[in-house]
């Protein structure tokens, strides 16, 4: 995790700022300091963006990816899958803990965690509605929307890029609604709403 005073970290706090419930689930904002680009979202409130993302994306496409990380939580997406996945990654926390990679992202029990955040995938339907919520959560913050679908493709060019240390993004995204039809709805509803699609 990064520390307080981290660059990273007071960028995060900037962007966060008055940020501290969604539909009563009380939010919380931690940096994870590795060369993977992600984020992902626990069922009580707890947001991990980590570094490799942040370096990627603008404050406004980041903030896309926030508010797509606060929807399932908003929603109700994540309980289900994060139980199962926990339950799945019980046997793998010993192997975990010996990963140096997992041990520089410790916040409690990574093995757990990290096997946990590769395995709970959310259907296409929910990976939509928190497409939606991040859309309108940029509306709310008064910026232009389309951030998202610049985020998305940014991201589709990370995981099609070939390097190792964005195999989970790809991996995470196997499950979800393919990139090119992100981008495409996400421009669908900001040139519907007059926002400039650039």
């Amino acid at each position: 995790i990064c520390g307080a005073n981290s660059a990273y970290t007071k960028r995060l706090k900037r962007l966060t700022k008055g940020m501290t419930s969604a539909n009563g689930v009380r939010l919380n904002f931690k940096v994870y300091k590795t060369s993977e680009a992600n984020a992902f979202a626990c069922p009580d409130g707890s947001i991990r963006v980590f570094t490799a993302l942040m370096d990627e994306l603008s404050d406004d496409e980041l903030l896309g990816v926030i508010g797509h990380e606060i929807g399932h939580v908003a929603l109700k997406h994540s309980h289900k899958a994060w139980k199962d996945a926990m339950l799945r990654s019980a046997a793998s926390d010993a192997l975990g803990a010996l990963s140096d990679t997992w041990a520089e992202w410790s916040d409690s029990s990574i093995g757990g965690l990290t096997s946990a955040v590769l395995s709970a995938k959310h259907s296409r339907v929910h990976e939509e509605q928190a497409d939606d919520y991040g859309y309108e959560f940029l509306k709310k913050c008064g910026k232009n929307p389309w951030a998202m679908g610049l985020a998305f493709k940014k991201l589709q060019s990370l995981s099609s890029s070939g390097n190792k240390a964005y195999e989970t993004l790809l991996y995470a995204f196997s499950s979800h609604p393919d990139f090119k039809s992100r981008i495409q709805r996400m421009k669908r509803k900001a040139q519907a709403d007059g926002y400039p699609c650039k």
